[in-house]
C-alpha cells in the first residue's frame, strides 16, 4: 500500500477531514459541510453538497469521488455525475452533486458521510491516429457479449 502526501485546506471550521473507516480502505469518506443543519433533496432532484475543503494533489493523481454505498442503496441518493473527477490542479471546493433517485424527499445533515475520495494515479494518454488496429479476440463485440460464449 502506497501512501502519498495530500494538502488539503479547511474552507470552513466547521469542515471536516476525510478519514478512512478501515486501514485498508480505498476511499476516504467525505462529509457534507453546510450553512443548514439539514438539506432536503427532493425525489428526481439534484443539489450541490458542500465538503468545506480544497485540496492540492499530488501531480500524477486524480481524486475520484464515488458514491457511499449504504446512501446509494439504503436512501437512493449518490453522486449525479456517478465519479466526479477532481483534477490535480483544481484548488476549488469540492462539492458533490447528489441525486435523490428515490421516490421521497432524502435529507443530508452537516457533517454527514456524503462521499468517498479515493486518490488515484492516471496516465495522460498522446492519441495517434491511424488507418487500422490490431486484431483481438473480442474484437469489435461489446455492451455484455463477454462470456456469451
Amino acid at each position: 500500500m502506497k501512501h502519498v502526501s495530500v494538502k488539503i485546506k479547511k474552507l470552513s471550521p466547521d469542515a471536516i477531514l476525510p478519514k478512512y473507516g478501515t486501514p485498508y480502505a480505498a476511499g476516504a469518506d467525505l462529509y457534507a459541510c453546510m450553512d443548514e443543519d439539514v438539506l432536503v433533496i427532493e425525489s428526481g432532484e439534484t443539489k450541490f453538497v458542500h465538503t468545506g475543503l480544497s485540496i492540492e494533489l499530488p501531480e500524477g493523481t486524480v481524486g475520484l469521488v464515488y458514491a457511499r454505498s449504504g446512501l446509494a442503496s439504503k436512501r437512493g441518493i449518490a453522486p449525479a455525475n456517478k465519479v466526479g473527477v477532481v483534477d490535480s490542479d483544481y484548488r476549488g471546493e469540492i462539492m458533490v452533486a447528489m441525486h435523490n433517485h428515490s421516490l421521497l424527499p432524502q435529507s443530508i445533515e452537516k457533517g454527514e458521510r456524503v462521499a468517498q475520495l479515493v486518490v488515484a494515479p492516471y496516465f495522460t494518454a498522446d492519441f495517434e491516429e491511424v488507418d487500422e488496429l490490431a486484431e483481438s479476440e473480442r474484437g469489435i463485440s461489446g455492451f455484455g457479449s463477454t462470456g456469451n460464449k
